[in-house]
């Protein structure tokens, strides 16, 4: 029986696959923080070893892009040395290897979408630990998937609960109307993993929903599919951060929407329009 060994299990991505896996003839060995350190590499090292798996999925990442900024050591262990680990592991034991990468590895100044050939200049901790994770895997790991992904949405703390809940006790909430990317679907790119994992059509694939919007549009059609009256009042970045007054923000990318364009070229999978995907993820949580 297939062996797939999933980090960041209780994750968005990480419950998605579970799901996505289920009633397959597969063993899924879940773990998280307590199970696995993936910045420890003899301990990844050992259950790699005792587990054998054929596939490993690193859905582990330290997302919080304002935390990386002043926590740089903490975030590289995660997002670069945690791949690094995880690709040596692979590498001897023949397993493949996926490594979820990010939108935020591009500067967000290109005024078209990004691809796969594209450069990445990275103007945050985040997408510059992500970045290095991404070579990380390249130098260590035989067979890889590397996907990035962005404005990802499932089974857990997002951008979609957090709107329908600011809609309860506020008639107006405030939104970014100057950032532009792809709400996608956790288990949209879940499917995409699905499909990519017993192939051998290894590289690096940009992998979000179709269709993109701003964060502002993103809300308005949240509550428009809710059925709520809630008021989105867009605003710019400079506003948003001048409002959040935490310390330390990290640079968003302006326009990070992605083209998926190796996907479209050696697969048959298309993943869904954004707003067609919202659909299908909110007749669960409504």
């Amino acid at each position: 029986m297939k062996k797939l060994l999933i980090t960041g299990c209780s994750g968005q991505l990480g419950r998605a696959l579970n799901k996505e896996y289920e009633g397959e003839q597969v063993e899924l060995i879940n773990t998280d923080v307590p199970e696995l350190d993936i910045t420890d590499l003899d301990a990844v090292m050992h259950l790699v070893r005792e587990c054998k798996p054929d596939v490993i999925m690193n859905c582990a990442a330290m997302t919080a892009v304002d935390l990386c900024e002043s926590e740089y050591d903490k975030a590289f262990r995660i997002n670069a040395i945690g791949p690094r680990n995880l690709s040596i592991a692979a590498h001897e034991t023949g397993a493949k290897l996926f490594q979820i990468s990010t939108d935020y590895v591009f500067s967000g100044k290109s005024k078209v979408p990004y691809k796969e050939t594209d450069q990445p200049d990275p103007q945050s901790v985040y997408g510059s630990t992500k970045l290095a994770g991404e070579q990380f895997v390249r130098d260590f790991a035989g067979r890889y998937f590397i996907i990035r992904t962005a404005w990802l949405y499932g089974e857990g703390k997002n951008f979609v609960k957090t709107m329908l809940r600011l809609s309860e006790s506020n008639q107006k909430v405030r939104v970014v109307e100057d950032q532009y990317g792809s709400p996608t679907s956790a288990e949209e790119l879940a499917k995409m993993m699905h499909v990519l994992e017993p192939t051998e059509n290894y590289g690096l694939f940009h992998g979000t929903c179709e269709g993109c919007c701003s964060w502002a549009d993103f809300a308005v059609e949240i509550f428009r599919q809710a059925g709520k009256s809630t008021f989105v009042e867009h605003i710019s970045t400079e506003e948003y951060m001048a409002a959040v007054n935490t310390g330390v923000v990290a640079n968003r990318p302006a326009f990070s929407v992605l083209d998926n364009q190796m996907l479209r070229m050696t697969t048959d999978f298309k993943m869904a329009g954004w707003e067609d995907a919202l659909s299908v993820y909110m007749k669960t949580i409504l």
